[in-house]
């Protein structure tokens, strides 16, 4: 069985002009010529246009490729050696490859807040706050993090309207607790506990899961970090101090 230049091209996704060129480098010579003077191609010639291509992908020089089937031909080269580099090469290209892939599904999972809205939209719905501010500390610190891809995974769908829903929670959140200190509402009283478990809700329908754990963590960062502390007090002096109290005692009433 032989098949002609044409045939082969279609089985293998390569043009017939790349099989004269691989006749006229010696690399693929076809096994018979029809009476015509046409090429024709052994089932061999296919096992090792097959040999040529995966080297090709793999990115090897045509001369190289050359050298390794004609000492696997000549009986110079081991076939199990020659499998077993085979599967190595492979091996090594899939990882390279689940490494890009891996690169290009962060990139679209580190999509930053807000990134999907217009300069217009953006300052319609947080006003004069930069949802970005600390996109990039905040992956810096924590982009290896289940709970980093899955809160970049939800704010790359969310559209302007779901936007707006999520700062006018924030809104009337901030009030009510300002509202709450300025009664004198302790932080360790029901109201103010209640108010930190919204808290943590909120936290957890918009962004990632956050157990009681997590939510104490980031209690203690709104009063390390100077620019949370800021954030926060700036709804009402000393809120961020009195949050961090108020998420520790629904913890602690939680996990009781």
């Amino acid at each position: 069985m032989s098949y002609s230049v044409g045939q082969v091209a279609g089985f293998a996704g390569v043009t017939v002009r790349t099989l004269h060129h691989y006749d006229d480098i010696g690399l693929l010579v076809p096994s018979e010529r029809s009476r015509a003077g046409h090429r024709r191609y052994s089932d061999a010639d296919l096992d090792r246009l097959q040999q040529i291509l995966f080297y090709r992908e793999l990115g090897f020089p045509l001369d190289e490729v050359a050298v390794l089937l004609d000492d696997l031909a000549t009986g110079r080269g081991d076939p199990r050696a020659h499998l077993r580099r085979q599967h190595e090469l492979l091996t090594a290209r899939i990882e390279r490859l689940q490494k890009m892939a891996a690169a290009v599904e962060h990139a679209m999972e580190a999509r930053t807040m807000g990134i999907n809205l217009t300069p217009e939209e953006r300052f319609e719905v947080f006003g004069d706050k930069d949802p970005e501010q600390y996109a990039e500390e905040a992956e810096a610190r924590w982009g290896g993090t289940a709970r980093y891809a899955e809160s970049q995974r939800r704010a790359a769908r969310y559209t302007k309207e779901d936007w707006k829903r999520l700062q006018a929670e924030v809104d009337d959140w901030s009030e009510r607790y300002a509202a709450l200190m300025a009664s004198g509402e302790p932080a360790t009283g029901e109201a103010a506990m209640d108010l930190a478990e919204e808290h943590r809700r909120h936290i957890s329908r918009w962004y990632y899961e956050c157990p009681y754990d997590m939510h104490r963590c980031l209690g203690d960062m709104y009063v390390s970090d100077e620019r949370f502390k800021a954030f926060y007090d700036a709804m009402r002096p000393g809120l961020a101090e009195h949050l961090r109290e108020a998420i520790t005692a629904n913890a602690d009433r939680a996990t009781r």
